[in-house]
């Protein structure tokens, strides 16, 4: 695993973890219009328009500057292709933050959601030296669980019938880790 500061990018096995660029929306919005990746995912609205990701997209830059939040487009090593994003939110106060991420589902089953979750928490280890990272998923999703116990973290908590989402209620469950 590579940080390359200047690029503000990481590099792992199979991936390069970087900034998305304008250049990106239309492929973003190609992954992301999809019911399949919208019933998993908190924020990400359905339909999903190259407006959608321009807009997204647009202040990344400024939050990883600001330390707000760090979002990444997890791509293919060999040639670029985009599989997803991943991102790490930043409380600096209490020195922790959340990872999210999504992988477009042609991409589902190949650990592509593993090897960025294991640098992103590698990165705020590390670099933004953060005390703990933490992660929640609808217990609807249990492979997004699969991920964050690869990583290592811990369930802490469900939170019942906690997001409303296509007139049915979800639970939420959290997942933390403490960097020692």
């Amino acid at each position: 695993m590579k940080y390359d500061e200047s690029n503000k990018m990481i590099t792992t096995e199979r991936l390069v973890i970087r900034l998305f660029q304008e250049s990106d929306a239309v492929n973003v919005a190609n992954l992301c219009n999809n019911y399949n990746i919208y019933k998993n995912t908190l924020y990400l609205p359905y339909p999903y328009s190259v407006d959608d990701a321009k807009s997204w997209i647009k202040n990344h830059l400024e939050n990883f500057n600001n330390e707000i939040s760090y979002e990444f487009a997890i791509t293919a090593k060999e040639n670029g292709e985009l599989y997803g994003a991943i991102a790490l939110s930043s409380n600096q106060e209490s020195k922790n933050g959340e990872i999210a991420y999504w992988i477009g589902e042609e991409f589902w089953g190949n650990g592509y959601a593993t090897e960025a979750a294991q640098a992103i928490l590698w990165f705020a280890f590390n670099e933004k030296h953060l005390h703990k990272v933490f992660a929640r998923y609808f217990k609807t999703n249990p492979a997004s669980g699969r991920v964050m116990q690869k990583l290592g973290m811990r369930e802490e908590g469900v939170l019942i019938d906690q997001i409303k989402k296509d007139n049915r209620y979800l639970d939420l469950v959290y997942y933390g880790i403490i960097n020692s």
